[in-house]
């Protein structure tokens, strides 16, 4: 007996000192298995949440001339179509932002993804041969905005549980990690439908059967598919973390059996400086609503999520302002599309909207990978809204003026600082900065803020492009940048924060 026992000791000693020496003495950006495993879980979901959300720019040019011909969309329905996601995704990340907290990450996270495969077939399944043009935009953009749902649930789930089972010296890095998604599903997204449409050259082209647009965009469109039910199993089965368990207890909960039990939990590993030799804290009971008030009603919790929710608000304004209109800037690189068979035309846009997001999506969102631990999420924050700020401005102030080698420069600078900036720091700045407790709820209720801004845009953009211009336009976007850049100082630093001590802390002054 004594043997096995000690034996087991021996084990458990080694698998905590091979736990406290992950990524101890090297770069956060390096990870783990247990951490790329982690990444793969709740990466993927965001990689469909971008992939979902700007496919409907193609989408919505190719279904012009399936539905209208040589005619034009009515601009009130594009509008709602390209903003039917952003809709669902305010409602998704409120609902399951608080029911993760109050529920569990583990009875949750997955049924998000399951919302997203509905609503994804459902999208393809559109009866373009039996309804109306009109019909069938509205029957697609009903159930683009049940797929929204689905994505905006995602963006709370994937925080939390990413947060959740994160070292604390690293886990901007692996929120950084799971956001910088959003680049290569917008990539893949393009690059899909460049490739699907040179497939259907000869039959739309040279045939001249344009109606065959039919299935490009289905399949487009279909194609998430594919990893969305590749993904599916390891969220449904995803054990609870062993945080969130801790964070729900109402006795006394003691450290060192929480570094042992973190020890034991392989994927729940988190670090073992923010669960050091410290006394035994209390922990408060199951989250409801009413905790939810009480918590967010103390000044000091409220001013943070003000600070969330507004910096994430006036960003989407600008980022999907832009990244939801890009016939704009693609008119201004000379891939607007507006001369040849209609072929040509879908095929010179795709091709445009291949360069945009490649040139300054996917990078930015790396430097912020490699960056974040080191200048902090602060920084990195003001800084891409000043810089989003400078870059918009010239655009605006010689938006008839640049050539077109400079307004390309300046365009990509503007996309890398977005993403090197206050596009990723506004996803993680919510799932850091409160505890575990109101985490997901509070990152539910900044996203969903997030949205209403990339609603107003999507909803009011070409109207107001055509009443006042676009350089005006892209004014409004320069103030909400600055705007942006001052909200953000109603937020601490959160680089090493922990923010279930503090809450541990606060519970016992009240004691």
């Amino acid at each position: 007996m004594s043997g096995k026992a000690g034996s087991n000791e021996t084990r458990q000693k080694s698998a905590l000192e091979e736990f406290e020496q992950s990524g101890e003495g090297r770069p956060p950006f390096i990870l783990t298995y247990t951490e790329v495993k982690l990444l793969g879980i709740a990466g993927v979901g965001f990689f469909l949440d971008a992939y979902d959300l700007f496919i409907i720019n193609p989408v919505s040019t190719m279904l012009q001339y399936r539905l209208y011909g040589n005619g034009t969309m009515p601009a009130n329905l594009q509008g709602l179509l390209k903003a039917a996601a952003n809709i669902g995704s305010v409602i998704g990340q409120f609902l399951f932002g608080y029911c993760a907290d109050a529920f569990g990450r583990k009875a949750i996270y997955g049924k998000e993804l399951m919302l997203i495969i509905i609503a994804t077939i459902l999208c393809i399944s559109t009866p373009t041969d039996t309804l109306s043009p009109t019909g069938c935009l509205i029957y697609l953009t009903i159930f683009r905005i049940l797929l929204g749902v689905g994505v905006g649930g995602d963006y709370p789930m994937s925080a939390s549980v990413t947060s959740d089972r994160s070292a604390i010296h690293k886990r901007g890095t692996m929120l950084a990690y799971i956001f910088a998604n959003q680049g290569w599903g917008s990539f893949v997204g393009s690059l899909v439908v460049v490739v699907v449409l040179a497939c259907y050259k000869h039959v739309m082209n040279d045939e001249g059967e344009t109606s065959k647009v039919d299935g490009v965009w289905r399949i487009a469109v279909g194609l998430s598919l594919i990893p969305a039910f590749g993904t599916l199993y390891q969220r449904l089965t995803l054990p609870e973390s062993t945080r969130y368990e801790k964070s729900q207890k109402p006795d006394l909960v003691d450290q060192n059996e929480l570094k042992k039990d973190m020890v034991e939990s392989g994927i729940h590993a988190v670090s073992a400086e923010s669960i050091d030799e410290k006394p035994s804290v209390p922990a408060v009971k199951k989250a409801h609503f009413r905790e939810v008030i009480q918590y967010f009603s103390e000044w000091r919790h409220l001013k943070i999520l003000i600070g969330t929710c507004t910096c994430w608000f006036l960003l989407d304004i600008s980022f999907y302002g832009i990244n939801l209109n890009t016939n704009v800037v693609l008119a201004e690189i000379g891939y607007a599309g507006k001369t040849g068979t209609p072929w040509e035309k879908l095929f010179k846009v795709a091709t445009g909207n291949l360069i945009i997001t490649a040139l300054g999506f996917v990078p930015g969102y790396y430097v912020t990978v490699l960056t974040t631990e080191r200048l902090g999420r602060k920084t990195i924050q003001v800084m891409g809204f000043l810089m989003e700020a400078l870059f918009l401005a010239i655009l605006a102030g010689k938006f008839t003026t640049l050539s077109t080698a400079a307004f390309i420069v300046n365009f990509t600078l503007l996309q890398f600082f977005f993403n090197f900036g206050a596009n990723a720091t506004t996803y993680c700045y919510p799932a850091e900065v409160f505890p575990t407790k109101y985490r997901a709820f509070a990152h539910g209720m900044s996203a969903a803020c997030g949205k209403s801004g990339a609603i107003i845009s999507a909803l009011v953009f070409n109207s107001l492009t055509s009443s006042i211009g676009t350089p005006a336009v892209l004014w409004i976007f320069v103030g909400c940048s600055l705007l942006g850049a001052g909200f953000t100082f109603l937020l601490p630093e959160v680089a090493g924060r922990d923010p279930d001590e503090i809450l541990a802390t606060e519970l016992r002054e009240q004691q």
